[in-house]
């Protein structure tokens, strides 16, 4: 493929991807606004949920935020009873975040509803097509995680 046209469908394909993104980022809100959960405590939450018991200062390493700015979702997360500080059996200083039940239903709930988002989305395509999509999204994910 020669230079120029490969350069513009690399313009086209990052357009797409951005705006698709931007789209499911709006969806992904307003589906949060159901669940009385902001979009930083939801991407802690869902940190949590996908790494058993992290520490304060891994969950603040995981999502790149200090640690001062994580203690302060977690207080929050906290009083709304969706995970618990638990101190770790084998050295009582360090304590882990544990998510709890409601923390649990709340992420499968968001889980789901965006999973619908993105059913209704595909609805149309033909089984072909969607089997693309996902062998494309996923290998493009493989190759951005080398």
């Amino acid at each position: 493929m020669k230079k120029e046209i490969l350069d513009e469908k690399v313009v086209g394909i990052e357009e797409n991807f951005r705006r698709a993104s931007w789209k499911i980022k709006l969806k992904g809100r307003e589906i949060l606004g159901d669940f009385d959960i902001t979009p930083p405590q939801f991407n802690a939450l869902y940190t949590l949920y996908k790494n058993e018991n992290l520490t304060i200062g891994e969950l603040s390493t995981k999502m790149y935020l200090a640690c001062s700015t994580v203690t302060d979702l977690l207080d929050r997360m906290e009083r709304n009873e969706l995970v618990v500080r638990v101190k770790d059996e084998k050295d009582r200083r360090v304590v882990r975040i544990k998510v709890l039940q409601k923390g649990s239903d709340v992420i499968e709930g968001v889980l789901e509803n965006r999973r619908n988002y993105i059913a209704e989305t595909l609805e149309g395509l033909s089984d072909d097509m969607i089997d693309s999509v996902f062998e494309v999204m996923k290998m493009l994910n493989e190759k951005m995680d080398l």
